[in-house]
């Protein structure tokens, strides 16, 4: 059992403690934590369900969402939205069932994988535990649109509309 001066003291410090939260912010608060000094940053051990493919320096956006390409799960879409209102790709998760590590290197085990990894502007170098680094892929001005890939890939898909509607006259 407590006494009362034990019970003063406790009341004490526990004001005294709160005061100083008061003046902390919440990034100070997690380090004053015996285990916030702790913490390991996703993706650095390597026990994650996801392979990370960093494309563009993630302090270049405000915030960041999610999304799947493809089939749940498996390929996902980092997007980061940028102060001007634009939104990009900041970084690419591939499900460890889609890929594997061989060599250091990212080999993909499924079509979505092996197209996200081709579309990239660099072969992914490995950096640490589930995390690469690659460029992203090449931006075209405006005024060089439409390239020679997409005046191609138009009429192709215009002759399969063509195909479908006229039964290949």
């Amino acid at each position: 059992m407590a006494t009362i001066k034990q019970k003063e003291a406790a009341r004490r410090n526990i004001k005294h403690a709160q005061e100083k939260w008061k003046d902390m912010s919440s990034r100070q608060r997690s380090l004053a934590q015996p285990e916030g000094r702790n913490r390991v940053k996703p993706g650095a051990v390597g026990e994650g369900d996801y392979f990370r493919v960093i494309v563009r320096d993630k302090d270049q956006f405000t915030s960041f969402r999610t999304h799947d390409v493809g089939r749940k799960g498996g390929v996902q879409r980092l997007a980061g939205h940028r102060k001007s209102g634009s939104w990009d790709t900041q970084a690419w998760l591939i499900s460890k069932e889609d890929a594997h590590i061989e060599n250091d290197k990212l080999v993909p085990d499924t079509e979505d994988a092996k197209g996200i990894l081709e579309q990239l502007g660099s072969e992914p170098k490995h950096l640490k535990a589930d995390i690469f680094q690659a460029r992203p892929r090449r931006n075209v001005p405006e005024s060089k649109k439409p390239t020679q890939n997409q005046i191609r890939a138009r009429t192709e898909n215009i002759k399969k509309a063509q195909e479908a509607r006229w039964g290949g006259k």
